[in-house]
Formats: C-alpha cells, structure tokens, sequence
C-alpha cells in the first residue's frame, strides 16, 4: 500500500467519524449492472429485454446504478420509463455513439455534486486514449453525491468496465493500479463505492489489487443472496464472478445477485449485484 494510499484511507476514516456524530446508520441502495449494449436481431434484441430490465430495477429500487455497456437509447428508454431516475456519462471515445459506463441515479434520494471520467491508459485525461494492448479504449465514470437525508452525506462512486479478452490480464492489472491511484484525489476523504465488470475472477491479480484496498462488499456482507458468480450468457446459469462492488468508509448489509427473469428472457447476460449499505462509523 503506498504512503498516499495509507493517508487517504485515514482522511475518510477521521472524515466518517466526525460526520457520524452517533447518528443512526443510514443507508444506500447500490448496484452494478452490465447491461448488454442494445442490439434490434434475436431473441435477446433489446425491445425484448427492456421491459424485464425496467421491471428489475423497479423491483430493487436502487439509489444509484452503475452501469457498462449502456448504449445511450439503453439510458434514455431505462429513464423514460422510470422518471424517477436520471443518468448521465460519455461514451469510451467521449461522446454518445458507444458503450458508456453510465451512472443512473434516483433523484429523490441523491444530489449529484460534481462528476467526471478519465480513461484506463498511461494517458488517462486523454479522450479515447488505449494503452497496455487492450483492443478498445476502457475508461472509468466518477461522480461525488449528497444523499438527501436529515443530516447529509457525501460520497464518491466510480463505475468501470476492464478489459476483457484473455491476453489483458496484465492490462487489467494495470488499470487496477491506476484507479486507485485516482481515488484520493478525487474523494478527498470522502467514502469511496467502486462498481464495475472487471472481467477479472476472485482469483486474478486485478482483484487482489482492489481487495488489497478496498472491501469486497459480497464477501463482507453480513447476507447474501443468490449465486456468487454473475455471467451467464443468456441462460440463467452462471459460471464466473466478474461483477463487483468495492467499497471504503462503507459496510455492506446485504448484497444480492439478482437472477430475476420472465419465462426465458433475461435483462442481460450479466446478473445484476444490488447491495444495502450503511456508512461505516
């Protein structure tokens, strides 16, 4: 852990606790959702899925989703359907056209304070910049919430999506670094929710350097619900665990992989991960 590292994590951990001030626990819903990026053909074409996705998000009422693979007709249907929510996020080549790792947001239970995005390459505040061999640009979307509460909280969440072929496991690795190198800076204290498909497993590099870090909200959580892992192409069953929420300066009550459907369709190839969680004391 670097010296920047160990300050930050003492900065939130004194910031938490002046803010506690022993007042109850509050609570935000989260998830991360890979929604599968639109397409019009087959049986998973995207007028098929949106309704059932609609219908999960309203079932799970989350505070805050982060997504990957949000095309932005994807964002404005999930939005005009649920107009309690609002999104926003560039897409990897810095405009609307492509995958964005858009961050949705219920507007009655968040503030959106300041946001940005930075890319996954040695040239991080460059649009559209690829580094370490990766086939695509990968990019991270940030923002720093209020919560709407009695007494006020704030936060930083991070939304991502690794790369995914085989051969870039070192280029996950290297993204892994720089994310958290980021982090301080841009939560200056604050509790930090990183969210993602990090197309890395519990037993890859690219996880360790986040779990060295920062908690693992499924394996810490005090209750858990469904499969521990999160693809499933399409069929409902799924064989890795990919998909994750990190946290610091926040403990996870409950987290659930949600394998809702209806009859053999499925919102995505990808189980969303919705957890409950309070701000630590």
């Amino acid at each position: 852990m670097t010296r920047l590292w160990r300050m930050f994590v003492k900065m939130a951990a004194v910031a938490l606790m002046l803010a506690s001030g022993g007042a109850m626990a509050q609570t935000l819903k989260v998830m991360t959702f890979n929604v599968r990026y639109a397409s019009d053909e087959g049986a998973e074409r995207w007028a098929v899925r949106r309704p059932v996705m609609v219908e999960l998000i309203r079932r799970a009422a989350p505070d805050l989703i982060g997504t990957q693979e949000l095309l932005q007709r994807q964002g404005d249907d999930l939005v005009h359907a649920l107009p309690g929510y609002r999104w926003f996020g560039r897409d990897r080549q810095g405009r609307h056209d492509d995958e964005h790792m858009g961050i949705v947001y219920r507007t009655d239970r968040l503030t959106l304070i300041r946001q940005g995005d930075f890319w996954l390459s040695d040239t991080s505040d460059r649009v559209g910049s690829m580094s370490w061999g990766t086939d695509l640009p990968r990019m991270a979307n940030w923002a720093v919430f209020e919560t709407k509460d009695a007494r006020p909280r704030r936060f930083l969440f991070v939304d991502t999506h690794l790369a995914h072929r085989d051969e870039d496991a070192a280029a996950r690795e290297r993204a892994a670094t720089l994310i958290l190198s980021r982090l301080p800076a841009l939560a200056q204290g604050l509790p930090v929710i990183l969210a993602g498909d990090m197309n890395a497993r519990p037993d890859s590099a690219a996880y360790r350097i986040f779990a060295t870090s920062m908690t693992d909200a499924w394996r810490s959580a005090t209750r858990r619900e469904g499969p521990d892992m999160t693809f499933h192409d399409f069929t409902g069953t799924p064989d890795r665990r990919i998909d994750y929420l990190f946290l610091l300066g926040f403990k996870a009550d409950q987290v659930t992989t949600d394998r809702f459907h209806r009859g053999k369709t499925y919102p995505s190839d990808h189980f969303p991960v919705h957890a409950t969680l309070s701000f630590a004391p």
